[in-house]
């Protein structure tokens, strides 16, 4: 992998860090407990952690949002999901969303390959 791709993960995780603090400390009582709230949703319960981020990931992509996509990714990956369950979590989301989500599709492998990469690195 280049080091703009090792770059793009780190610009990623430190856009979404610092805007996320940015605001969390101006945000309305509301704006915490919905990022509380999301926070909690994805702890293991009944589904283990790895399995509401697959589940996060699929939805994500047939919404298209792109950086909901590199979000769950990087959760997948940290959870232990390998290649083939993020595959077929892509299969899925092309079922249910169809062909329009092929070119996030795209994009969540590219992202996928920086995660590895990143991993590679010790992160």
């Amino acid at each position: 992998m280049s080091s703009n791709t090792s770059r793009s993960y780190d610009d990623y995780q430190r856009f979404r860090t610092e805007l996320n603090e940015k605001i969390l400390s101006r945000g309305t009582t509301i704006t915490k407990r919905f990022f509380t709230l999301d926070t909690k949703t994805y702890e293991s319960g009944a589904l283990d952690v790895k399995t509401k981020e697959l589940l996060g990931l699929s939805a994500s992509m047939v919404l298209r949002c792109d950086d909901c996509i590199a979000y769950h990714i990087d959760q997948c990956v940290r959870a232990g999901a390998s290649d083939e369950e993020l595959f077929e979590t892509f299969d899925i989301a092309l079922i249910v969303g169809g062909s329009i989500v092929i070119p996030h599709l795209r994009r969540a492998v590219a992202f996928l390959d920086e995660c590895r990469a990143q991993q590679g690195r010790g992160e």
